[in-house]
């Protein structure tokens, strides 16, 4: 399905980027993704998948919430790809509190690292897709960002900007042939998820009417698509992920 494109994934070595790493390099893609600190776990990663599928994959060690070094990844993707057809903006952090216990800095530090990020990225990849004149701009969001959750104000302030931010962009790039739209994920099996107690599950499992949490292939299942021209008359949009809670 993404024979022939190359996509740039960030937080690509956990996972849902990881997923999102491995479904799209299966379907015949070139990944170029980055990482924070999980630099032999990276390494593994793309000697995984070259030697599995046979596509070039590079990773980065990149912080998207930093403006500058958003703009040297593109730059060094580029060089080393030659173009970005897809882009999924993944990376993100939790920095949970009720509103009267959050710090200033809990709020800022989520704001800058889950929606700036997705400023920083898309601008600079924008340029490249704008001259191409085609492209897909994936935005992770999250239930969170479309119905709220008690202690996490400054993640569901972040993940809501997101989906305005997406569709912006789709109306910005539509004539382009530049597509933008948003994957919002409910509550999928993670790490995080794993060490959570009993009764906190079973709470989390009444809301979904599924009955059931999601797993991180699901959410790449729906990039896969967005990705792909499958979905090449689709943007502005937010797909939920999330078995049935956001009807």
């Amino acid at each position: 399905m993404l024979q022939g494109k190359t996509a740039l994934v960030t937080g690509g070595s956990r996972g849902i980027g990881y997923s999102i790493v491995k479904k799209f390099a299966k379907n015949g893609a070139n990944v170029a993704f980055t990482y924070l600190n999980s630099a032999e776990r990276a390494k593994t990663i793309v000697a995984e998948l070259v030697s599995a599928y046979g596509v070039k994959v590079m990773a980065y060690q990149s912080d998207a919430a930093s403006y500058s070094a958003s703009e040297d990844l593109v730059n060094d993707v580029i060089k080393d790809f030659g173009r970005i057809d897809i882009l999924v903006n993944n990376a993100g952090i939790t920095k949970d509190n009720l509103i009267l216990r959050m710090s200033e800095e809990q709020f800022d530090e989520v704001i800058k690292s889950n929606l700036k990020s997705i400023f920083n990225l898309t601008k600079h990849v924008a340029k490249h897709m704008l001259r191409q004149k085609s492209g897909s701009i994936i935005n992770l969001s999250s239930i969170v960002g479309l119905r709220g959750q008690a202690g996490q104000s400054n993640y569901a302030a972040s993940k809501a900007g997101i989906i305005g931010f997406s569709k912006s962009i789709a109306e910005e790039f539509g004539s382009r042939n530049i597509r933008c739209n948003a994957i919002s994920p409910g509550f999928i099996e993670t790490d995080m998820t794993h060490v959570l107690a009993e009764d906190t599950k079973k709470n989390l499992l009444s809301q979904i009417p599924l009955g059931r949490m999601g797993q991180a292939e699901d959410i790449a299942n729906a990039a896969l698509f967005l990705g792909s021209d499958m979905s090449a008359y689709i943007t502005g949009q937010v797909l939920s992920v999330c078995g049935g809670m956001s009807r």
